[in-house]
């Protein structure tokens, strides 16, 4: 949350539906009653090719980006929450406030990252700000992006490595790779959205 300026909402905030996180996890039981197996899942904007947030916009604050990821002009958007109602993943999120950072939490904010205002949604961005700087410093070195100079907040903190971020263009990126694996899947593939964000079907091995 501390990389892209998100507030902690707070206990009562998050009893209303009202709690601010760019990434959550979801977590239900499988198997047996008696013995259930717990199963976690990392939900974030998907970066949907065919996103269902963007068209109903009213006056495109959600947008799709040259990095073919759904952005948001933060200074456009007036707070309609059509996209959130729209978004099949639920990861919009209102700002209910104009939250404050009390001193000196103040001077941790990051300067690359907007600070959010009441009534604006917010979402993950995939560390646009990381992408720039990434992209500014290979130009700087005149050379391309190489596949692992942007690491997003979620996959440098991940402490099992279990996030892997790059341009799913490049045939030999590890993310492309990946996707291919026949462990591969999309959450809710069904509905036609064609999710950016893929994710790798557990491994589970029988105990002797």
């Amino acid at each position: 949350q501390a990389e892209n300026n998100v507030p902690v909402a707070g206990k009562a905030s998050a009893a209303y539906g009202r709690q601010l996180h760019w990434i959550r996890i979801e977590r239900w039981a499988e198997g047996p009653a008696a013995q259930p197996a717990n199963t976690f899942l990392p939900m974030l904007c998907q970066h949907c090719e065919v996103a269902p947030c963007e068209p109903v916009c009213p006056v495109f604050a959600a947008y799709r980006t040259e990095e073919g990821l759904n952005g948001q002009v933060y200074n456009r958007c007036v707070g309609t929450r059509y996209c959130g109602n729209n978004c099949p993943y639920h990861v919009r999120r209102f700002n209910w406030f104009q939250y404050e950072f009390p001193a000196p939490l103040e001077v941790q904010l990051n300067p690359d990252v907007t600070v959010r205002q009441l009534g604006i949604m917010e979402k993950c961005t995939m560390c646009i700000q990381r992408i720039i700087a990434g992209k500014d410093h290979a130009r700087d070195e005149k050379r391309t992006v190489r596949d692992g100079d942007i690491l997003t907040a979620c996959q440098q903190t991940c402490p099992t490595q279990a996030i892997t971020f790059g341009d799913l263009k490049g045939e030999k990126n590890a993310v492309s790779a990946l996707r291919h694996s026949p462990r591969a899947y999309t959450v809710l593939e069904e509905l036609g959205t064609r999710p950016g964000v893929t994710y790798l079907k557990k491994v589970v091995r029988e105990h002797a």
